[in-house]
């Protein structure tokens, strides 16, 4: 087997249409799931049990039924209901729904790591509910789930090729689509293998760098 930079050359330019459409799906998918994740685990904290049980039971059936069936049911079933989106949309959805359940657990752990006292005295300051949460509580707990959050972002991007199921074409799906179209796997393939290592790796570093940011 001999290495051939040519049809690296020829598969750049699929790559790189790979590469948007992964970014796309990772950047949109880590707002959802953060957005909602934070959404439920504030909907735990609430008073009555009549909207704390129903979350529970959403988000643990959510969380323990595997990504792949989640993207099967919303592209395949949910269309038969005259509710159709697009592949991509489809799987940003999906994506966002499944790590939002696991971002919620983050958020909920870093709120109750917050000193009891800082309760207190948001309370002794006569503060709304409102006020007490956005300007004490949530900036601390943010804080403190940052790495975490981090590592369920790299996760997301470890899980973008499943998106080839649903016909969204990735990295993973440009891959082997030009390897079955041309008979040449081990490039493509390489080069998407080394573009997941960088691309995590400079992750890594960017919310290690916003992490010692928000400590300072």
């Amino acid at each position: 087997m001999q290495w051939d930079w040519g049809a690296v050359a020829d598969f750049m330019p699929h790559f790189w249409d790979g590469l948007l459409v992964t970014l796309q799906a990772l950047a949109l998918g880590s707002v959802i799931s953060f957005v909602l994740g934070l959404v439920w685990a504030l909907l735990m904290r609430a008073p009555s049990r009549f909207v704390r049980w129903p979350v529970g039971a959403v988000t643990e059936f959510i969380r323990n039924t595997p990504l792949l069936v989640q993207l099967f049911f919303l592209f395949y079933v949910l269309p038969e209901w005259n509710i159709t989106f697009s592949a991509l949309t489809t799987g940003v959805v999906a994506i966002g729904l499944h790590y939002s359940t696991y971002t919620m657990q983050v958020y909920r752990a870093g709120i109750e790591a917050v000193p009891v006292g800082q309760w207190e005295a948001a309370t002794a300051l006569n503060l709304p509910p409102r006020r007490t949460w956005t300007a004490v509580i949530l900036p601390q707990a943010v804080r403190r789930v940052v790495p975490a959050l981090g590592n369920y972002v790299i996760a997301m991007l470890k899980d973008t090729p499943m998106l080839m199921a649903i016909t969204v074409l990735d990295m993973l799906g440009e891959a082997r689509l030009f390897a079955q179209q041309n008979f040449q796997f081990t490039e493509p393939l390489t080069v998407i293998g080394v573009a997941f290592i960088l691309i995590s790796y400079l992750a890594s570093v960017l919310l290690r760098a916003l992490e010692r940011r928000l400590v300072r």
